[in-house]
């Protein structure tokens, strides 16, 4: 026989988890306003991204750059829904943005790749690690940790979603319902949340992150 008490704690502390690891939108619907453009040169920044009154977010792909959260994360669920609005080309979401090095434009992160034909590559971008061995031939540059299974990536005009899972130093990629890619010990474990810009012009909506306890 379960004791009553037991039972009533082990509720409780579901509903703890449940509230504690709601999920939310990295967007809020309005403005950049939590967001850091970062470009070369330097551009304003409703040339480069806007809010939609569908809810989408139109991203011009360029100047060379990225824009990222000013809050930072750490453990966390992160759900990502895009698409090409015109010829499918590179683009990235970082994750882990965190001060330090530099790789010209691109910020100390682990990179979740999008470009086309490679969706689910993982990239240590300026100095970033992880315990998996890169699969980049020796020399080769950018340095990556190559998708894990077969392309998912749908055709362009089409929405993408893409699930990370980062817990304790371990990044989980899966696109459209496939594991892509998986890491453990990345270094550095925590940090803002950005997006690309790499030349072609892409969409996203549907932008959640969900703390995990």
């Amino acid at each position: 026989m379960v004791k009553a008490s037991y039972v009533f704690g082990v509720l409780a502390i579901a509903a703890l988890t449940g509230c504690a690891s709601t999920s939310r939108p990295l967007f809020n619907g309005q403005d950049f306003k939590d967001f850091d453009l970062v470009t070369t040169p330097v551009a304003a920044p409703e040339s480069v991204y806007s809010m939609q009154p569908n809810g989408v977010i139109a991203v011009a792909g360029k100047p060379s750059g990225y824009f990222a959260t000013r809050e930072s994360y750490a453990d966390y669920k992160l759900h990502v829904e895009w698409r090409w609005s015109g010829k499918p080309g590179n683009s990235g979401f970082l994750l882990h943005v965190a001060s330090g090095p530099k790789d010209g434009v691109w910020p100390l992160s682990q990179q979740v790749q999008t470009k086309h034909g490679f969706v689910g590559d993982l990239l240590p971008m300026a100095g970033a690690s992880f315990v998996e061995p890169l699969t980049t031939a020796p020399g080769a540059y950018p340095k990556i940790k190559a998708k894990m299974a077969a392309d998912s990536e749908k055709p362009a005009g089409e929405w993408n979603v893409v699930d990370v899972l980062a817990r304790d130093g371990v990044i989980e990629v899966t696109v459209n319902g496939v594991l892509q890619n998986r890491v453990t010990g990345a270094n550095p474990r925590e940090g803002k949340i950005g997006f690309q810009l790499e030349g072609a012009p892409y969409e996203l909506r549907n932008v959640t992150i969900t703390p995990i306890p």
